[in-house]
């Protein structure tokens, strides 16, 4: 059922704050035209019938025959059954094998390649003796979408060519899978064409796809041809990634980073007079035999998707503060699903909880996104006592695959609208962008119940490394809110500095980026709405520099994501004062080293924005500012739960208030000198809202 509306707690059960007035359960035409047996009676224009999707016209013996819909399932996962089929455009042909991984952790980080200089760069003119060994052709079929089928293309499957010889066998053809075009150009050589978004031209960067027939110990050379993006993390030390069945099987060994000879280069002029760009890799196999993967990034299907909410729907703890409900349907009917995770009460003191939203995957091919959203769910329905204050404090509206169709037929960035669904937040076509549409509906519905303190999408990053976050915020802002919007992200780089850079953060609203989910919600009024950027490469901070990511690398940002924000609603302000007077010191430390020509762009504009450009720079390159936050990371103190916090919250009152009088004043007096000239150009915010915020009272449980 669709988030639509909403109710308030019942005495029985989290809320059905998230139901619709309109079932989305409606029961899928059949899409063979010849077996279509059910219609809701909308459907006709004969006023014989009332315009309503809960009677279903059945075809039976030569008429339809109404009956009453069946009762839907109330929260879109049933214990008793399977998740919903996989649905592909019918076009699309899908092999009937199962493609599935383990998970694994490197037991030492893996180190990003360094390039000696002789890495080649081959070219690949046109030659009629170049043999093609895989060929993808059935994504050319429909300009655009038409309908979806379980399963999609259900004509017998034309079969990869079986040679009797050494060459490699290509398959791409399951779920995620992306690969178009593969030609052997020698006996070991082989050159790749991944497939741009469906009923797209552009948008090549997700590759994933297996290799068979392979002979062990032989040094094979893969370049890929026709990536469009200038510049790429393989020039900068990232690796392919690997899977064995093989290894997998016998050691237990799953993804794994590797190649030799990386090169990142541009190559001749395509067609169409556009230049392309090529990734070039050698390696070893480690089997005769064996089926292997190659791929951009750590896959995470809808399928991993569906088993994951399964298993936290059939768990009889889990299931009690986590429910799971359909958001909508995409184009091709998959379910978009939402999660509530709080715990529930049987008053009314849990409209007093505050919300916080977290989005992931609107950019398919971004699947460290999907890494994370795992790691912060794994966290937040854990049994730790932090993770029980977090549910008891906060409602949290969880969207973990807002693009499923994208996901499912290999796309990097595109719906199968073939538009990016990230620039089409304030589109009022629900048909076109289900997703976001429904997204941002619940978000409207959700404010006007309840505060929503922070929201967050989670993204990857093709061009920087490590993790960092893209906020909101204008250098004619008053000061106080300017550093305000900053303390989220600047506690997240102390808690974990190692991965999250502060200095690549980035906190403007580009005229291009007013339709992305963050800029968008942050107009409807969230003070704290981010992205946040994960690189598909590794980290260039601390202990970590100069090593890729790992999935566990990945997952350990939900849990560091969980310890920000307990650290930025304790009820002990210390932290939260503490890091805007760091913000303030770094303003003054860098004023007092630089002299800038331009005397009306703001020191702190620069001091915090240092990556203003759309491409940014490498984040180490930042040195004054990164050198000045590496020594306030060790100045973050163990969190404690609430049970702990409030046993010292009496005993440190009273030598915390005189600091707090003091450090508000402080506060609101900056605030008022800069609020003198300057007008908050966002509507339908109250110019004394800071005045308002430091005076209100926290409970012990953290949050009014």
């Amino acid at each position: 059922m669709s988030e639509d509306s909403e109710k308030d707690y019942s005495d029985e059960t989290i809320s059905d704050e998230d139901e619709s007035d309109e079932d989305m359960f409606m029961k899928f035409v059949n899409e063979d035209l010849h077996q279509c047996a059910l219609l809701t009676a909308d459907s006709f224009g004969d006023p014989f019938f009332p315009r309503t999707t809960q009677i279903l016209l059945e075809y039976q013996l030569g008429r339809w025959v109404p009956r009453l819909r069946e009762p839907r399932d109330l929260y879109g996962v049933s214990s008793s059954g399977p998740l919903s089929p996989t649905r592909w455009p019918y076009h699309c042909e899908v092999i009937d094998e199962k493609v599935q991984h383990i998970d694994w952790t490197p037991s030492r980080p893996e180190p990003v390649y360094t390039p000696t200089g002789l890495e080649m760069e081959p070219l690949y003119p046109e030659s009629k003796e170049a043999t093609v060994v895989y060929l993808a052709e059935d994504a050319y079929k429909e300009p655009c979408f038409v309908y979806s089928r379980v399963g999609g293309n259900r004509t017998p499957l034309k079969q990869p060519m079986d040679y009797c010889d050494n060459t490699l066998m290509f398959e791409a053809r399951f779920e995620s899978g992306n690969l178009q075009k593969v030609v052997k150009v020698a006996e070991y050589e082989y050159q790749l064409t991944v497939r741009p978004d469906l009923f797209t031209n552009k948008h090549t960067q997700w590759y994933y796809f297996q290799v068979t027939n392979m002979q062990a110990g032989i040094i094979y050379r893969f370049t890929i041809v026709n990536f469009t993006k200038p510049a790429s993390l393989y020039n900068r030390g990232m690796r392919p990634l690997f899977y064995s069945e093989k290894e997998a099987k016998a050691h237990h060994i799953g993804w794994q980073r590797i190649g030799d000879q990386i090169k990142y280069y541009r190559n001749n002029p395509g067609q169409d007079g556009r230049h392309y760009f090529s990734l070039t890799w050698t390696f070893q196999f480690p089997h005769n035999k064996d089926t292997c993967y190659f791929a951009h990034c750590y896959p995470y299907t809808y399928t991993n998707l569906q088993e994951y909410l399964s298993g936290i729907n059939n768990d009889p703890v889990r299931s009690k503060f986590c429910k799971i409900r359909v958001l909508c349907h995409t184009l091709a009917r998959n379910m978009v699903y939402i999660l509530t995770i709080t715990t529930p009460l049987k008053n009314s003191d849990s409209r007093k909880r505050k919300a916080v939203i977290l989005t992931a995957r609107v950019h398919p091919g971004e699947t460290n996104s999907s890494w994370i959203m795992k790691g912060f769910l794994d966290y937040i329905l854990g049994n730790s006592s932090d993770a029980q204050l977090l549910r008891d404090t906060f409602v949290f509206k969880v969207v973990p695959m807002l693009n499923p169709d994208g996901v499912i037929v290999g796309n990097y960035r595109c719906s199968l609208a073939g538009r990016d669904l990230n620039r089409n937040y304030t589109s009022l076509l629900k048909e076109s962008f289900p997703s976001v549409w429904y997204t941002r509906n619940m978000v409207r519905r959700l404010m006007e119940k309840r505060e929503v303190i922070l929201y967050c999408d989670l993204h990857g990053h093709s061009r920087k490394e490590n993790i960092f976050m893209y906020g909101c915020d204008g250098s004619d802002r008053s000061k106080t809110l300017y550093l305000q919007q900053r303390i989220f992200p600047l506690m997240l780089s102390k808690n974990c500095p190692d991965k999250f850079s502060f200095s690549a953060c980035k906190f403007n609203v580009q005229k291009s980026k007013e339709g992305t989910g963050r800029v968008v919600m942050w107009k409807m009024g969230i003070r704290n709405s981010f992205t946040m950027e994960a690189t598909f490469c590794g980290s260039t901070l601390g202990n970590k520099r100069g090593t890729h990511f790992s999935t566990k690398d990945l997952e350990s940002m939900g849990y560091h994501f969980c310890d920000s924000l307990l650290d930025y609603c304790d009820p002990d302000r210390t932290k939260y004062y503490r890091c805007l007077k760091e913000l303030e010191e770094m303003e003054r430390h860098i004023t007092l080293e630089k002299v800038f020509e331009d005397s009306d762009t703001p020191v702190i504009e620069i001091t915090l924005d240092v990556e203003s450009s759309s491409r940014g720079s490498d984040s180490s390159e930042s040195i004054d500012s990164q050198t000045y936050l590496l020594k306030l990371t060790s100045q973050k103190k163990h969190l404690k739960t609430n049970k702990e916090r409030n046993s010292t919250i009496a005993s440190q009152q009273n030598a915390r208030e005189g600091q707090k009088v003091y450090d508000r004043g402080h506060l609101l007096q900056r605030h008022k000198e800069s609020n003198s000239d300057v007008k908050d150009a966002r509507p339908n915010e109250a110019d004394n809202y800071m005045v308002d915020y430091f005076r209100s009272q926290l409970p012990d449980q953290g949050l009014v």
